[in-house]
């Protein structure tokens, strides 16, 4: 019975934090808008298309300009999650997708792409399906080990590559060439996804991310994120420290799968640079948000940015080229994400075809 309980409770903890989310786009957005994409005129068959467990969209409603709401029914997870999908520039013709992933919050708070940065509009000439999924607050996007009592059932994994791309592809008519890039930890996952689903993804952004997991230094910073911040239980997720899962789980480890894909990798230093001043992004002239953004976002920037440098090392020992960005100065902040998805376009659009 105890199980039961906080497996409900997990799940309307979730669901209510994503139903906010979704209720707040029009107050960003300023109200919803009917849109020109055709794929609305196409819903009602896209209803029977299922992933191979009955995963399936249940339904797709039109927001605003070149965006869609679509809701999936996780057969792994037993919920329904919904994804935040920007549509191409031009939706005549079969276009790739890029699944671009929130940070630790799962997208089921505000710091998520849609609200921090300007990607909407910087996507909206590209000839790209966006596909954002708004869930999996602190569950590094991996399938945990069992059911966790404050962060319920997480199979992530699963989720992104089995269930969603085949119901994306039928549903927006891609041309089922796939890229996914991702920040903090998420930057981790955009790593470990395509090892664990090989030939899935042709391309990967990681901004700020950590490849350790399975080191000492690379679980601490797990924990961190899903036990201090998040209020989990790693050993839910990948077991006791010892368990043979925080390896199985490891790009660093792994980096040899990664041969192949076009890669960006992305990190600051941690010092204070262009974007931790009063007048930067979502600053707002408020001191103890500056503050919290250099002394917090200093220190784990200096972190991921140690695990960031020692993958280079691990990749260039491989003969595995990547593109890197590695800057002088810079917090764990959303302002350095921004820039870092727009500067990362060039290597992402190579890997969709988009460019020679």
């Amino acid at each position: 019975m105890k199980v039961v309980q906080s497996r409900t409770r997990a799940r309307r903890t979730r669901f209510a934090a994503v139903s906010a989310a979704v209720v707040a786009l029009p107050l960003f957005f300023g109200g919803v808008t009917a849109g020109a994409d055709p794929v609305a005129d196409t819903l009602q068959p896209i209803e029977s298309v299922t992933s191979e467990n009955g995963s399936k969209i249940t339904r797709i409603e039109n927001y605003g300009e070149q965006q869609l709401l679509v809701y999936v029914y996780s057969a792994s997870m037993d919920e329904e999650i919904l994804l935040d999908v920007w549509r191409p520039a031009d939706t005549s013709e079969p276009a790739p997708t890029l699944y671009l992933l929130n940070g630790a919050g799962g997208g089921e708070d505000s710091a998520t792409w849609r609200f921090r940065t300007d990607a909407i509009e910087f996507f909206k000439d590209k000839n790209v399906n966006v596909v954002s999924p708004v869930g999996g607050k602190w569950s590094y996007y991996t399938d945990w080990k069992n059911e966790d009592p404050e962060l319920g059932v997480n199979k992530w994994e699963t989720f992104l590559t089995k269930e969603i791309p085949p119901l994306i592809d039928a549903a927006l008519g891609t041309n089922g060439v796939n890229a996914i890039a991702g920040l903090s930890s998420s930057g981790t996952s955009v790593l470990q996804l395509p090892i664990a689903a090989p030939g899935l993804y042709q391309g990967v952004a990681a901004y700020s991310g950590c490849a350790q997991t399975s080191d000492p230094i690379g679980q601490q910073f797990v924990k961190l994120v899903v036990e201090t911040w998040g209020g989990g239980d790693t050993r839910n997720m990948w077991g006791e420290l010892d368990d043979p899962a925080w390896v199985e789980n490891d790009p660093y480890v792994h980096a040899e799968a990664l041969r192949g894909l076009e890669m960006y990798i992305s990190n600051g230093t941690g010092l204070p640079g262009v974007h931790d001043t009063l007048n930067g992004p979502q600053i707002d002239g408020e001191v103890d948000v500056l503050a919290n953004q250099i002394i917090v976002g200093g220190v784990i920037e200096a972190a991921t940015n140690y695990c960031t440098h020692n993958l280079r090392a691990r990749l260039d020992q491989l003969g595995i080229p990547a593109t890197y960005n590695f800057r002088d100065s810079g917090t764990h902040s959303w302002g350095y994400w921004q820039d870092d998805l727009k500067d990362s376009w060039l290597v992402l659009e190579k890997a969709l075809g988009l460019s020679d």
